[in-house]
């Protein structure tokens, strides 16, 4: 590996020169915008018609791939065009997104939220959450979705980690609760991820959005909202803070 001071691109961000290791050729892209809408570009030059998803589903599935940087990821998608629609008109209507982890909400910027009038929070948080958890010798995930049921009607849950909170959801909804407007379910690790998924997928009471399988994470559970919110944004007239 050459040391950092041989890493020099020239001004019109062309090539970096290793010396007799090689050469390698850098976009010229530099700005976050550029950078965005260049990446975009590869990925429609690499994904070749007829691509799996069409219209606002597509934009969800490019910006999954965008953020994982992973064309294989989109074998794995699931976007029903009615549950992408479901997810753009609750933002739309300024409903909120509830995330399962901290990291998702900071990966949903202010920018394209506030316009729409909608906040984002981590449940996992909330009032008496933790000592809920311990008490019943469960996931703070868990005990989340417990604590957010009054308020899980209309909502966007945001799932990218927590298997036991999709399970959650279920307990919650066969007790009679409200669904949300949509459900993000994508989480991600060996235990009941890929399974908590499927039975999202088989209910008929939830609009689902997933990454099929044990993949997932709070970035993918973040980059779905972001697409959403710059469907909704467009189709409102309104545009995010630039970058």
């Amino acid at each position: 590996m050459p040391p950092c001071d041989r890493f020099a691109a020239p001004a019109d961000g062309g090539v970096a020169d290793f010396g007799a290791n090689g050469v390698i050729r850098l976009d010229s892209a530099s700005g976050p915008e550029a950078i965005e809408r260049r990446s975009f570009a590869i990925i429609e030059s690499e994904v070749q018609e007829p691509r799996p998803f069409a219209g606002p589903a597509w934009q969800v599935a490019r910006r999954l791939v965008h953020s994982s940087g992973d064309l294989s990821l989109l074998s794995s998608l699931y976007l029903p065009d009615a549950a992408v629609r479901a997810g753009v008109e609750a933002l739309k209507k300024g409903r909120p997104v509830y995330a399962d982890t901290a990291m998702a909400v900071a990966g949903m910027p202010a920018r394209r939220l506030a316009p729409l009038g909608v906040r984002a929070e981590c449940f996992l948080y909330g009032a008496g959450v933790a000592e809920t958890a311990r008490r019943l010798g469960c996931t703070r995930a868990k005990a989340g979705i417990r604590a957010l049921s009054e308020r899980m009607g209309s909502s966007v849950l945001a799932i990218g980690n927590a298997p036991t909170a999709l399970l959650a959801l279920f307990d919650y909804l066969d007790s009679g609760g409200e669904p949300p407007a949509l459900v993000i379910a994508m989480p991600v690790g060996f235990v009941n991820a890929a399974e908590s998924k499927e039975l999202a997928l088989r209910r008929g009471d939830l609009a689902v959005l997933a990454v099929r399988g044990r993949r997932g994470g709070s970035p993918l559970a973040a980059a779905t909202v972001n697409a959403l919110a710059c469907l909704a944004l467009e189709e409102s007239g309104l545009a995010p803070a630039p970058l």
